[in-house]
């Protein structure tokens, strides 16, 4: 099959997506398709064998001049001023923006297979493609732990609104599709569950003593890391929490960002303990590469997380710093414990590969073109 597989933003470490499209897209060729990754700033990672189509856009909350205003020479078509005037109002308009973008691109290809990666737009309605999306997550999930900002969010009623007209949805997780249907209205019988999976890069190490990881950032409420923040300091030990993500400096905690893909592999590997405090998780590719690793995880039962994780881990509430402060000091005290969980974790990671994952986004493929 010839596959268009699209999103709006690419980056590799960026919420998962950019891992997501890297990987399926890898095994997607690797099956015998045809794939064009088709892509905005930040662009995404691919491996030999798939095409990228970068898809330029104005990327206006790029570092180092994050709200820029641009030059009126930039402002030459309708979705540069969308997604401008989204910005100077407060609105987030890039999937709408970019689904505009990539319209015309698609109505002048040859595609068997439309596959968006939540940017669920207008844009691509109404092109007489077979069209599915993934959904890792409704963002209406993280809408609500923000207080403040429903225009930020607004555009989460386009992609709901675009979810139900589709005739088919792939999803990460039970959790995941349970959410799709209540907060977007998509029926129930359209939701394709498919799970993803650890790289092969993630491999048991030699975890370092009393060295804690976390994959998050503070800017995302819905990943949990204050309360981890919290935690850690009551934690009166010798132990060390590393971060892979941004906050503001913390006492004793480093913050790590854009680590290459074999220094990232060894960071999670060199924990005694993974945390996944999250509020809600539509999957966590973080759970899933600890498990690969044999490191036990501490994590909260917010969405799919049990489901992922399983009995390899130890589970508390959401939202809640001193249980996980006692789950950590309780499971740093107990190497009998972390390697009964670390093999089950790789055991459980075993069952999962983004080959898989593939061979499943197939099926779905086929379903629609059936129909």
């Amino acid at each position: 099959m010839r596959v268009a597989l699209l999103s709006y933003r690419g980056k590799q470490h960026c919420g998962g997506q950019g891992v997501y499209i890297r990987h399926l897209s890898r095994e997607l060729v690797a099956l015998g398709h045809y794939v064009e990754v088709i892509a905005g700033p930040p662009y995404p990672v691919v491996d030999s064998g798939v095409q990228l189509v970068r898809v330029p856009a104005l990327d206006l909350y790029a570092e180092p001049n994050p709200f820029r205003t641009p030059s009126l020479a930039e402002l030459r078509r309708v979705p540069d001023w969308i997604e401008f005037m989204g910005m100077r109002s407060g609105r987030f308009t890039e999937p709408l923006a970019f689904s505009l973008r990539v319209r015309h691109y698609l109505a002048s290809r040859d595609f068997d297979i439309v596959h968006d990666n939540q940017s669920l737009g207008y844009g691509l309605l109404g092109l007489g493609l077979s069209l599915l999306a993934t959904v890792h997550h409704p963002v209406t999930i993280d809408s609500g732990l923000k207080p403040g900002s429903e225009r930020w969010y607004s555009f989460t009623r386009m992609q709901s609104r675009v979810a139900r007209r589709l005739p088919l949805i792939i999803t990460v997780s039970s959790a995941s599709r349970d959410e799709i249907v209540s907060r977007m209205g998509v029926r129930a019988s359209k939701v394709r569950v498919t799970p993803l999976s650890a790289d092969t890069s993630f491999r048991p190490g030699k975890p370092v003593p009393g060295r804690i990881v976390c994959v998050a950032s503070s800017h995302d409420p819905i990943k949990g890391l204050g309360y981890l923040l919290a935690a850690f300091k009551e934690i009166r030990r010798d132990c060390e929490l590393i971060v892979v993500g941004r906050s503001e400096p913390a006492p004793g905690v480093t913050f790590v960002t854009n680590l290459p893909d074999e220094e990232y592999a060894s960071l999670i590997a060199s924990a005694e303990v993974v945390c996944v405090p999250s509020l809600f998780e539509g999957f966590s590719l973080p759970a899933a590469e600890a498990m690969a690793c044999g490191v036990p995880i501490v994590a909260t039962l917010g969405g799919a997380l049990p489901e992922v994780i399983g009995d390899a881990g130890v589970f508390v509430p959401p939202g809640d710093s001193a249980a996980l402060a006692r789950a950590l000091v309780d499971l740093l005290d107990d190497p009998a414990l972390r390697a009964r969980l670390g093999q089950r974790g790789i055991a459980r990671a075993g069952r999962l590969s983004w080959r898989r994952t593939a061979e499943e986004t197939v099926h779905c493929y086929r379903e629609l073109l059936s129909c």
